[in-house]
């Protein structure tokens, strides 16, 4: 979509960038407006962006979640669990943005450790 990688790694650290519910496949915007189908989507792309850098979601230690909008917070934040689970939960802001990429209604960023 733009001139940027999906994650860098630099100081020890994985900085993933922001992910919305992009099909690898297509390119396309997944869940038509859904923001369950985005989220899994968002989750299930950056989930791919940590594993070919080698790490899993138990490494990341700082995510940010961009919502269209905070009523889906709820929602997002149950999906996000599934995958940020107690015990590995890593800081987070959640923010409240006018749009996003393509109409999508989700975006996550996270860093995590290397090594």
């Amino acid at each position: 979509m733009g001139p940027y990688n999906q994650a860098v790694a630099a100081c020890g650290l994985l900085w993933c960038s922001g992910q919305i519910a992009l099909d690898p496949a297509t390119g396309l915007l997944v869940g038509g407006g859904d923001v369950e189908a985005e989220t899994r989507q968002v989750l299930t792309n950056l989930q791919a962006v940590l594993a070919a850098a080698g790490v899993g979601p138990d490494r990341v230690v700082r995510t940010t979640v961009f919502l269209a909008d905070l009523a889906d917070f709820a929602l997002v934040n149950a999906l996000y669990g599934e995958v940020f689970g107690a015990g590995t939960s890593p800081a987070r802001a959640c923010v409240q943005v006018a749009a996003l990429p393509k109409g999508a209604r989700v975006e996550i960023d996270a860093v995590a450790v290397l090594g």
